[in-house]
């Protein structure tokens, strides 16, 4: 009995996190209306997660030399891709820039080659040939280009697009702490949306309006953040990448779910086989680096 719950821990870390992700768009959308913009919540909330990620990790962060180069641009590409998605959940469609985020196991297949020097099998020209005919299903319209039509889209696309550079950079990475590379993760977030928030007018006076509800929406979102981070580190860690990737695809039933029931987002039937044909490539993506058996 004691191994079995043993065994169901990773799997429940893994879908703990999709939740997370899920439906974690719903309240910076509330945030949003309350004049607290995305990139000032995201960093808010990545500040309030990065007190209790300090505390647990705070140590052998300062005891890591070797690396810190890549360690920099994992902190770069996640910080680009925590905010990106958040003002695209924000500003568009939930289901339409999750599937465009999605797309990341196909900018997978060009940055393992380029960083990690790893060929595909044929999963992965599978993934290639599924991820752009999704692509393709979605986007083009009246014979033009696949090409994203709008702000959140973009964002979308090129959150998926880092996310598959900080997955690839933290392979390279495996003997690093797994605290020490989430910790480099929230001061990318921090950093990166510190950014933008420089140039916003009036975000010292938003924050100060805030109410109390609001401050417990900041904190809750942000301790979500840092159960999440763990949660997917920890099932990364020790499930198969081809049972992974289905655990983790839970987040698209979890957020259709959220988005129909809490913002009545609707997708047609176009953007259904689209999203069937990224959710494919995704299945595959786990196997893409595997051995092919003779």
């Amino acid at each position: 009995m004691p191994m079995r719950k043993q065994n169901l821990l990773p799997p429940l870390g893994l879908l703990t996190a999709a939740t997370v992700w899920g439906i974690v768009w719903y309240p910076y959308r509330l945030l949003e209306e309350a004049g607290i913009s995305g990139s000032l919540a995201s960093l808010i909330t990545y500040l309030i997660a990065l007190v209790p990620v300090l505390l647990l990790c705070g140590r052998d962060f300062l005891r890591q030399r070797e690396q810190r180069g890549w360690l920099v641009l994992v902190a770069l590409a996640t910080g680009w891709t925590n905010l990106a998605y958040v003002l695209a959940v924000i500003h568009g469609e939930v289901m339409r820039v999750l599937l465009l985020f999605y797309l990341a196991p196909l900018w997978t297949v060009f940055f393992a080659r380029l960083i990690l020097g790893e060929r595909v099998n044929q999963f992965g020209y599978l993934v290639m040939g599924l991820s752009l005919a999704g692509a393709y299903v979605m986007l083009a319209r009246n014979g033009g280009l696949p090409l994203p039509t709008n702000f959140a889209e973009w964002m979308g696309l090129s959150a998926g697009v880092a996310f598959a550079l900080a997955n690839v950079l933290s392979r390279k990475m495996r003997e690093v702490a797994t605290g020490v590379r989430s910790l480099w993760v929230f001061l990318g977030v921090v950093g990166i949306a510190a950014f933008p928030v420089g140039f916003e007018g009036g975000a010292l006076t938003a924050v100060a309006g805030l109410d109390s509800a609001h401050w417990l929406i900041l904190i809750g979102v942000g301790l979500l953040l840092v159960l999440a981070t763990f949660a997917v580190q920890y099932g990364l860690a020790h499930t198969p990448a081809s049972q992974a990737i289905v655990i983790l695809l839970s987040e698209l039933v979890i957020a259709a779910i959220a988005s129909r029931l809490l913002a009545h987002e609707v997708m047609d039937a176009r953007e259904w086989l689209g999203g069937a044909l990224i959710v494919a490539a995704s299945l595959f993506s786990g196997r893409i680096h595997q051995e092919t058996k003779t």
